[in-house]
């Protein structure tokens, strides 16, 4: 359906793409990984024709219609929020325009009346009549209310202007969905809402995310970026990244038998063949499957963090005490009577619809706000590690080198120890004299975390971790954090990583709060909290 064929792109030296091919055919969900600045976005603004490449021709087959997610928030400032989605249609929405320009005529003729017919013929066989009610349940689907359709998108916030674009994208059912990174700014329901509906969708989709859930929920291949190439694998990205980990456990195993080797990965692929059977895509992933060959499952060339959060003494029974917690921002109450104690050992996902309420209690938990109302108070023996949200302010001083700033924060100023911080964070070599100044917001947030590894703390706080981080580093993080045996308090809005490492949950609002010992799925799941959480988010906006 879509074919890349010798696609090559280069900056000066630097080169993103080699003669690069990759067909993308009929039904199939593509995930595109890589290494941050590998080229995946750049990869879908070539294949969108946003960019030109160097060399190579993208073909797609005639007659098809391709969607794109726009990133551009303000392109449509001045356009009402349901003729915003309506635009997603290029050709529904030029016949729409067409047909309104000739009825406005003040000396309609015949043969406007003829032109009319035919645009209000070709208009019926797209499905024209239903498309604003089809435009309609999308934008309610993914969380703006029916209120807001007739508003001016301009008068939306950010979080629903993404909503809005995304509603775009996927409305009238194009033959290719373009996504880049759709999560963003999405609660867990509605990206809930979203996997569900690629599930159903009958297309072609390629995708860029840094949401692991949601890559093994939808994507039946992976397309991943590596050293200027592009390698297609079947399967979602967890069977990517364990058939790639087994690979190159195996090429480094140099004195093991083929035969050996090839029945491990025999069994892999039959493990994880049975685990498709839970999944809604069990029937094209299995047949996928038994086409693979195994020469088809290579070693991944990432390089993976080296996380390891340690304690520079054990924690003893009390651990925090929260005491009806209030705090009020312009007025209007972020959180109120938050009452809750944590136990040792405890490792909990603050929920909330409002990333300043999680945010906002961080900083009161670490001195940096006061509450309105309230207290708090930390065992003895507790030695609080804290990776906040935003680290602008960390790196706003004199630029500095990596090795200076990280040593700021240490007790050990030996440059072998402040070195292997952050080679644990693959700083290596020459970069560890890096410029703090011109670091990107993956990089500063490695910083921020080799700071933390140095801080040894038994109580570990973190405010949306996974930002900026690619998928190489989240894994890394999520590991790390499941094997800490320490106490952790977090805020995240990926799943998997909340799954994987939360035994508790507290969700925090306005009209109260939750406080259940479930991991998130157990508690998503649960009818009796649904309604409890309806009753907390009555009467409350939030998107």
């Amino acid at each position: 359906m879509l074919t890349v064929q010798d696609l090559t792109l280069q900056f000066g030296k630097r080169i993103l793409f080699d003669d690069a091919n990759v067909v993308f055919t009929h039904g199939n969900c593509y995930g595109v990984i890589g290494a941050n600045g590998a080229g995946k976005s750049t990869f879908l603004r070539i294949i969108s024709g946003d960019k030109d490449a160097n060399k190579g021709h993208i073909s797609l087959e005639p007659g098809k219609r391709m969607a794109v997610l726009k990133q551009n928030h303000f392109e449509y400032d001045e356009v009402r929020v349901l003729d915003t989605v309506l635009m997603g249609h290029d050709k529904l929405w030029s016949i729409m325009l067409a047909k309104d320009a000739i009825y406005a005529k003040p000396d309609f003729s015949d043969e406007d009346g003829i032109k009319a017919s035919e645009l209000e013929e070709e208009f019926a066989e797209m499905d024209g009549w239903n498309a604003e009610p089809s435009a309609a349940a999308l934008l309610s689907g993914i969380g703006i209310k029916e209120k807001d359709h007739n508003r001016l998108l301009k008068d939306l916030n950010g979080n629903q202007k993404v909503r809005v674009l995304l509603a775009q994208a996927l409305f009238g059912d194009p033959d290719l969905l373009i996504l880049d990174e759709p999560t963003n700014d999405l609660d867990i329901e509605t990206v809930t809402w979203l996997e569900d509906f690629l599930l159903d969708f009958k297309n072609t989709v390629i995708v860029v995310s840094h949401d692991r859930h949601f890559l093994d929920t939808v994507c039946t291949h992976i397309v991943d970026i590596d050293f200027a190439k592009i390698n297609m694998y079947s399967g979602n990205y967890s069977f990517w990244y364990e058939s790639s980990q087994l690979a190159l456990k195996q090429k480094l195993t140099q004195n093991k038998k083929t035969e050996e080797k090839r029945q491990e990965m025999q069994a892999f692929i039959d493990r994880f063949s049975a685990n498709a059977s839970k999944s809604k895509q069990a029937t094209s992933r299995r047949k996928m499957l038994d086409k693979l060959s195994l020469e088809d499952i290579k070693p991944s060339s990432r390089k993976y963090p080296g996380i390891i959060y340690a304690q520079s003494r054990q924690a003893g029974d009390q651990i925090l005490s929260v005491k009806n917690l209030s705090y009020e921002l312009d007025g209007a109450p972020l959180f109120k009577d938050l009452n809750f104690s944590i136990n040792k050992g405890d490792k909990i996902v603050i929920l909330t619809k409002n990333g300043l309420a999680s945010s906002a209690l961080y900083q009161i938990l670490n001195n940096e706000l006061k509450a309105t109302t309230g207290e708090f108070e930390f065992g003895q023996t507790i030695t609080t590690s804290y990776l906040p949200g935003e680290n602008e302010s960390f790196f706003e001083d004199d630029p500095m080198s990596l090795m200076d700033w990280l040593r700021q924060y240490s007790e050990e100023k030996e440059e072998q120890y402040i070195r292997g911080f952050l080679g644990k964070m693959l700083f290596s070599g020459e970069e560890v004299y890096k410029l703090s100044n011109v670091l990107s917001g993956g990089e500063k947030m490695r910083c921020m975390i080799s700071r933390m590894m140095l801080t040894q703390g038994n109580l570990l706080m973190l405010d949306e971790p996974t930002n900026h981080l690619d998928l190489e580093s989240i894994t890394a993080l999520n590991n790390a954090l499941i094997n800490y045996d320490g106490t952790v308090v977090f805020t995240s809005h990926d799943h998997q990583f909340i799954q994987t490492v939360a035994n508790r949950v507290i969700e925090i609002t306005p009209n109260g709060m939750i406080d259940q010992l479930k991991t998130l799925d157990e508690y998503l799941a649960d009818e009796r909290i649904k309604g409890l959480r309806e009753e907390m988010y009555k009467g409350l906006e939030f998107a």
